[in-house]
């Protein structure tokens, strides 16, 4: 089942287990069951700390729980944890076989303290960039607290199930038979939607930290590059994230940022926490700006007021807050979101196999987007709201190329339509006709770019029409000892490396502020 490269690696990785522990295997007579037990066999073939048993009696099959010998650990797969889960699996063997996970103290004791019983299935697709994330948190949480249950399902191995559910997303999360949440969760964020209590705590922390001499506020490439400038000069950095790598979670494939020949979004994101980390730099996340408030003197500290009600106090600030998927703002499209609806092809595409698709937008990620889904689904029709396809030419000819293909250009999307439940359909008009037409379908991917994250600095920050945050040459913003960097600003081409270059030249210019600024 596995390669030999993989079967050296992983053999290398249980050398760490400590304790023995059981896989226990509930099959059937598919195909799928006969990979299963080929994987779990070569597993157990590797440590003689682990006892494989092919007696389950479990309702989902193919499928396997982990538990330590003596323990009550409820960790489960319905699943073959191969691809982005590959990582994930590795992970849930270590742990379960006593190997230490690498997580922040307090949030294992957070884990272990949760008072109640929890029950948890998560529906994620081996094509998932996202899911790992989450597919580890809730593994760990089982393997730390006996009263979490918690069940990893393949959305493409069960699809029956998942048409039942009508799930339409993953990773989606169900906790004790109710939707929890979807979408990329780190485990402190699932831990703190579990504890009421934690917000409040986190708040008093914040305004409990000494003024920073840099915050920045925002954790994607722009932030951490911003971050590791402004320690390197040996003053006092802090960085106030939302989620670390903000949209570079969802890039599946970096294969333009010098030097890196090919990686992936949440890899290259573990790598910019990593590095920022290496310098000493206070690390909040989970942690989103609400409000700023600018010095009320030449030379005195900027407030950061956070959504949670805390506060942050510093010299100079750096907004590095990126952008999100933009809406196309059409009637249905927040009804049927994850019901039919989608922003990821790479991650919500094989829960739609075999159905009518849709793509709205005809730049590089549309057309992208339309070409990945062909090889799945039974039909793509790509809406573009222009006269031509504005992608590269190469990405063109291949999507024209290919026979389960629809194009609509001069097409403007007017609703997003379905049943109350789910999405049926797109309208649009035909602009060149002013012919009103519907497409029914199963699914729609919205592609059509970024919106800033600058929503809370209006009034107080000069923006854009277009809400980027204005900036100069050096990244100051209207506001003096306020500079910015990234996706957020009007600085032109939203790419990683620019964003990167920005983040770096805001924290030199913030340091040359500081320089001239008189001792108080």
């Amino acid at each position: 089942m596995l390669d030999a490269a993989l079967k050296s690696q992983l053999k290398s990785y249980l050398e760490r287990v400590t304790q023995p522990f059981e896989i226990i295997a509930s099959l059937d007579q598919r195909e799928a069951s006969s990979e299963l037990l080929g994987l779990l066999q070569d597993i157990a073939a590797m440590s003689d700390k682990i006892i494989l048993k092919t007696d389950g009696q479990a309702e989902r099959r193919p499928s396997f729980a982990l538990n330590r010998v003596g323990s009550d650990m409820k960790l489960s797969f319905a699943a073959i944890p191969l691809g982005h889960e590959f990582t994930s699996l590795v992970l849930a063997l270590l742990w379960v076989g006593g190997h230490p996970p690498k997580v922040e103290p307090e949030v294992l004791e957070q884990i272990r303290g949760l008072d109640g019983d929890y029950s948890f299935e998560v529906y994620m697709s081996l094509s998932c960039h996202n899911c790992p994330d989450v597919v580890q948190a809730l593994s760990l949480m089982a393997v730390q607290n006996p009263r979490i249950q918690t069940v990893i399902i393949d959305g493409g191995l069960f699809q029956d199930e998942v048409n039942a559910r009508e799930v339409m997303a993953v990773p989606s999360i169900y906790l004790n038979g109710q939707v929890f949440g979807s979408g990329r969760m780190t485990v402190e964020e699932i831990v703190a939607k579990l504890d009421s209590s934690t917000a409040g705590k986190d708040a008093a922390k914040l305004s409990a930290k000494e003024a920073f001499d840099v915050l920045v506020v925002g954790g994607g490439p722009a932030g951490a590059a911003a971050a590791v400038y402004a320690a390197r000069k040996g003053i006092r950095t802090g960085i106030a994230a939302e989620r670390f790598g903000g949209q570079v979670n969802d890039t599946l494939a970096i294969e333009n940022y010098i030097s890196v020949l090919e990686t992936d979004g949440p890899k290259f994101a573990m790598g910019l926490e990593a590095h920022v980390k290496a310098y000493g730099v206070d690390v909040m996340n989970l942690q989103r700006g609400d409000s700023l408030i600018p010095a009320a003197e030449p030379g005195g500290l900027v407030e950061i007021k956070m959504a949670n009600g805390g506060s942050l106090k510093s010299k100079t600030v750096i907004l590095s807050t990126g952008a999100r998927w933009r809406n196309v703002n059409v009637p249905g499209e927040q009804q049927y979101k994850n019901k039919g609806v989608a922003y990821c092809p790479h991650c919500d595409g094989p829960l739609f196999k075999g159905k009518r698709v849709a793509v709205i937008g005809g730049g590089n990620s549309g057309v992208e987007a339309a070409i990945d889904l062909a090889g799945l689904v039974a039909h793509v029709t790509l809406i573009e709201f222009g006269e031509a396809l504005r992608a590269d030419a190469v990405l063109v000819s291949k999507l024209k190329s290919l026979p389960n293909v629809s194009i609509h250009t001069q097409a403007q999307t007017t609703e997003l339509t379905g049943d109350g439940h789910k999405l049926n359909g797109l309208s649009y008009t035909d602009r060149a006709t002013g012919e009103a037409r519907h497409i029914e379908l199963d699914g729609v991917f919205v592609q059509i770019g970024l919106v800033p994250n600058t929503e809370w600095l209006k009034g107080v920050v000069e923006l854009s029409k277009h809400g980027e945050i204005v900036v100069d040459a050096k990244g100051q913003t209207s506001v003096p000892g306020v500079f910015a960097a990234g996706d957020a600003t009007t600085v032109p081409y939203k790419q990683i490396i620019i964003a990167a270059g920005d983040g770096a030249k805001s924290a030199l210019s913030a340091f040359d502020y500081l320089m001239r600024q008189p001792a108080l």
